[in-house]
């Protein structure tokens, strides 16, 4: 399988999409909308790949189960939010410093469709292993129920703190929350690995790697932690600071006593 045609169809369709939208959130004001269609195009191009792909059935066929289920659980958890709170502090930050200009808000989401192609590429090894392993496959799907099962918990217990209205202006210290400041990022980054070992015997596997290296620098460099803990600090102050000094970033470990 030459792996450009692909990526090039991958691109036009997550490119359209992207299009589509920008314009939905053009008539809404919230970019939120971006998030949620980025997990349904990497989740989607999961089971696209393992469709046209030339690898094993039974690899391809645990590739399209288990990309395409993590991308919709993900996006119609964010799709919940999305169409029942308000433009998230994030974008709402972004739409003050860009003064509204569309135009970088196009671009913005048209980034997000090559991020989709990017994250795709693991999901391209996997596609074109002829290898099945009695071992590698139960490994994956074990990585794969830990992490998105961690980042389902995670998610759900952040939801229910946010419910009571007496948390507002509170940081979540609840359940995973305790032990990591993002434990839906951990689960998130974790959850990479699994593609990891349905691309073991590929002769591209190396380009599996690309989705958890990819997915920590983005998530502790570029747009995750730095985006959400800033914004955290504006809306929570002194009470997120403090839990800044007693709970690890990203890596769940057991907190420090400090005084709040």
């Amino acid at each position: 399988m030459n792996p450009y045609g692909p990526l090039l169809a991958l691109w036009l369709l997550a490119a359209t999409m992207m299009t589509l939208g920008w314009l939905w959130q053009r008539a809404r004001a919230n970019a939120g909308i971006v998030d949620v269609l980025w997990a349904l195009g990497v989740g989607g191009s999961a089971a696209f790949l393992a469709v046209i792909g030339d690898g094993a059935a039974w690899t391809r066929l645990s590739l399209a189960a288990l990309g395409g289920a993590w991308g919709l659980r993900l996006a119609v958890h964010l799709w919940t939010r999305v169409r029942c709170e308000p433009e998230d502090g994030r974008y709402q930050n972004l739409r003050l410093h860009w003064h509204g200009d569309q135009l970088k808000f196009f671009a913005f989401f048209q980034f997000q469709a090559v991020l989709v192609v990017l994250f795709a590429l693991p999901f391209l090894a996997a596609a074109r292993n002829p290898a099945v392993s009695g071992v590698w496959l139960p490994i994956a799907a074990m990585i794969w129920l830990l992490s998105v099962g961690g980042e389902s918990i995670a998610d759900a217990q952040l939801a229910n703190f946010r419910l009571d209205p007496a948390n507002r202006g509170r940081t979540c210290r609840e359940g995973l929350w305790r032990y990591s400041r993002h434990p839906n990022y951990f689960f998130e980054w974790l959850h990479w690995f699994a593609y990891v070992c349905l691309a073991v015997g590929s002769p591209i596997g190396w380009l599996a790697w690309s989705g958890p290296v990819v997915m920590y620098v983005f998530l502790r460099w570029i747009s995750g932690i730095p985006f959400t803990e800033t914004q955290a600090l504006r809306s929570r102050g002194d009470d997120y600071r403090a839990y800044q000094r007693s709970t690890p970033m990203l890596i769940p470990w057991f907190p420090k006593r400090t005084e709040r």
